[in-house]
């Protein structure tokens, strides 16, 4: 699962930007954008994990600025404005909206700040960008879905509960899952959940099995743990016993729990603290306008910007199997916060320890 991370870089510039960058030595500032606080790995992982990563590279010198949008992209724009009137050395930035960061992109780019896009490809003109292979999260949710329902994929409809359409990852999540499941089920219902949010996600499900009804629903495709709860708990509301099986995404300690408990069936686990590394070892190479070679070998497009470096990291589908082998053999939860006095005894069973 380990990805190996590179050095940063030889002295070579790379890009504009990068030649434009003064800043070969002395302290850096690296600016970190991050989209919302509602998700738990924004905060809990990624943020600590950058500043820890830029400390390291900087010899304890380098600083991390941050900033949290909220789900805001008018807030996040100010922001990223707001730093590069700071003038940080480079920005990484996980997008609200793709599209409305653009602006600010560029004016990072005339001010000669770096750029990385962080989890998500922002537009503009970016100069690196480090995120999981996203098709490839679908291809995993709808699959291990698939291989669960079995013979059952025929009995009835699945639910797809896709993301918010701000969130270029949520189409490239979609795309993925429906190249394994189209064709091989039928869906009932789906839906782009405005903002992610498990609440928004809840009044969709219920929707869903008001027009489908509950003995119709077969599985629910959730394209991310914090959706997967709000639909769990109108499967609950429902009456649905025992509950279809249910996708996620982000190994979120609830999502892990249900998945405990049996209430999830699984999520896609993302080594956060490679994509984190990775990421600042990108800002801190294109701040010192070295190059990102040795670091990202892949190139990839975004709708305004070709031929950007580019680092996907992979994924692995969590399920009740492989708790001890991902999440706690990588230190993100320990047993003890999984197995709670509420999970113990399911937690036994699994042998999670």
């Amino acid at each position: 699962m380990a990805v190996s991370l590179a050095a940063c870089g030889s002295a070579k510039e790379s890009g504009d930007s990068a030649k434009e960058s003064k800043k070969s030595d002395g302290p850096l500032t690296i600016g970190l954008l991050l989209p919302e606080n509602q998700t738990a790995r924004y905060e809990k992982f990624d943020k600590p994990l950058i500043e820890k990563r830029v400390r390291e590279l900087t010899d304890g010198k380098g600083k991390v600025v941050y900033a949290n949008a909220k789900q805001d992209a008018s807030a996040q724009n100010q922001q990223a404005d707001t730093m590069v009137t700071n003038k940080v050395d480079a920005l990484i930035v996980d997008a609200v909206d793709s599209k409305a960061i653009a602006g600010s992109v560029k004016k990072a780019k005339e001010a000669g700040i770096p750029v990385i896009a962080f989890d998500r490809l922002a537009e503009g003109p970016i100069d690196g960008y480090v995120s999981f292979d996203n098709e490839e999260v679908g291809r995993v949710q709808g699959q291990a879905l698939l291989d669960e329902l079995g013979p059952k994929a025929k009995d009835g409809d699945i639910v797809m509960m896709n993301g918010a359409i701000t969130d270029p990852n949520a189409a490239l999540f979609k795309k993925g899952a429906k190249s394994v499941l189209e064709g091989k089920v039928t869906i009932g219902k789906e839906y782009d959940t405005k903002e992610w949010k498990p609440e928004n996600a809840n009044a969709n499900m219920e929707g869903a099995i008001s027009a489908l009804g509950k003995d119709k629903i077969v599985g629910v495709y959730s394209a991310n743990d914090g959706m997967a709860g709000g639909i769990i708990t109108a499967l609950k509301g429902a009456g649905m016993n025992p509950l279809p099986p249910v996708t996620g995404q982000d190994a979120e300690l609830a999502g892990v729990q249900r998945i405990v408990a049996g209430e999830q069936f699984m999520s896609v686990y993302k080594p956060y603290p490679t994509e984190a590394a990775i990421a600042a070892e990108m800002a801190v190479a294109v701040a010192k306008g070295e190059s990102l070679d040795s670091i990202a070998k892949t190139k990839l497009d975004s709708a305004t910007t070709k031929g950007i470096p580019s680092v996907l990291v992979p994924v692995v589908s969590l399920t009740k199997d492989n708790i001890n082998d991902t999440v706690i053999k990588d230190g993100i939860y320990t047993a003890g916060e999984i197995c709670t006095a509420k999970f113990k005894a399911k937690c036994d069973t699994l042998g999670v320890k």
